[in-house]
């Protein structure tokens, strides 16, 4: 069952490609609405299918309560001390070697170190079969378009930027109605 968000963001596509195919009937050629067409289709499609792979990945990690955060500084603080070299907590030692420094400090970050089963759970969103058949689509239209001299580069482009325009706006709506 579909949510009601998404719902909403495939009403406001239809919507919008409605007023795409209009506007490219009523001002300009058969051209135009082909380009049009499979810009707007394919980039919806690739928005769609990576929306769905995202949340698949949020909600396995919600479920397996995987937390990738640390939320033990403030968003400032780590926007202005990124590495954390101005921390008050860390006690400089001066007699400490500097071999030994450098050797926890690997062992430190080899504790860190990702596994690879994390690594794969992670790009799963990445290498989700909907989105790469959405970029199949992508190029393939583009490839069809090239290859029989229908593409005209500003209208395609145009139709691929709407989609985003699109959801961004639903988005944005649905959090301030909130």
């Amino acid at each position: 069952m579909m949510s009601k968000l998404t719902l909403q963001i495939l009403k406001s596509l239809a919507i919008a490609d409605i007023v795409v195919i209009l506007f490219s009937i009523i001002f300009f050629d058969i051209k135009m609405l082909w380009n049009t067409q499979i810009g707007f289709l394919s980039a919806s499609l690739v928005m769609l299918a990576s929306m769905k792979s995202y949340k698949r990945m949020v909600d396995a990690r919600v479920e397996h309560n995987i937390i990738t955060i640390d939320d033990t500084r403030d968003t400032i603080d780590k926007l202005e001390d990124e590495h954390d070299l101005y921390s008050e907590e860390i006690v400089e030692d001066e007699s400490v070697d500097i071999r030994d420094a450098v050797k926890d400090e690997k062992a430190r970050m080899k504790k860190n170190r990702r596994s690879l089963g994390e690594t794969i759970r992670d790009t799963k969103a990445a290498l989700s079969l909907n989105r790469i058949g959405a970029y199949v689509v992508l190029i393939l239209g583009f490839f069809y378009l090239n290859r029989h001299g229908l593409l005209m580069v500003p209208s395609y482009i145009l139709a691929l930027s709407i989609p985003m325009l699109v959801v961004v706006f639903v988005l944005l709506s649905n959090k301030e109605a909130s």
